[in-house]
């Protein structure tokens, strides 16, 4: 049987996300709108410590705990990751890098691992559900009252609808998107909520944001795939 690390080493185990709308906002701002999403692929957990450090170094080192999820790791970090991966699993990378050494490129069209958008990263946390949450908070997620301080194993808690596991707490998780490159510049998204957030952080359509180059202990991030 699998182990939760293994879970998304094949494209039969990624999630199959269907197409649809996503309705987002920004509070901060006071904006809200509505993006298209095409059908794409979702792990149906966060990267884990063992598999990350096996792409990355090709070895896992014994001491670590191998199936919570990779933390500390920049957006920077994770944009690597999936290059790497989609090399050593014969797909076309999706990123390319500008000249000036921090512009990112996507190009969506590739086959390779990527991040998720925001949009696409919300959607597939709601699965089809109108709340904030899609389930009971200590049902679904580790959070401040119940993690014990801690990072936990992935798929310890009830998925989503469609098979997503860790959607919300344990680890904040790294998208694509700028939040407001005119005031912030090249700060990115980060969705979720952690293992170290309050109940209220711990919602779909939370958001944060810090510089690419942030690391923290408690966020992460998890692959896609354009269909």
């Amino acid at each position: 049987m699998k182990t939760k690390t293994e879970l998304f080493l094949a494209d039969s185990d990624m999630v199959n996300i269907p197409a649809g709308d996503v309705h987002l906002r920004d509070d901060r701002i006071k904006k809200a709108w509505t993006a298209k999403v095409e059908s794409f692929w979702l792990a149906p957990i966060p990267v884990t410590n063992s598999f990350y450090r096996k792409i990355m170094n090709g070895v896992v080192e014994p001491h670590i705990e191998a199936d919570v999820p990779v933390v500390n790791v920049s957006w920077g970090d994770a944009v690597l990751f999936c290059n790497k991966l989609s090399l050593l699993s014969g797909l076309r990378e999706c990123y390319s890098f500008h000249r000036d050494g921090e512009s990112v490129i996507c190009d969506w069209e590739a086959d390779g691992y990527r991040l998720p958008t925001e949009a696409e990263w919300q959607y597939a946390c709601k699965a089809g559900t109108g709340g904030y949450r899609y389930g009971e908070l200590t049902d679904i997620a580790w959070y401040r009252d119940n993690s014990e301080g801690r990072v936990r194993d992935v798929g310890r808690k009830l998925p989503n609808a469609w098979g997503l596991y860790d959607m919300l707490g344990n680890v904040w998780e790294w998208c694509w998107d700028q939040y407001d490159a005119e005031v912030y510049g090249s700060y990115r998204v980060f969705r979720g909520g952690s293992w170290a957030e309050e109940a209220r952080g711990c919602g779909a359509t939370c958001r944060r944001r810090s510089h690419p180059t942030f690391r923290i202990d408690d966020l992460g991030f998890r692959l896609a795939r354009s269909r």
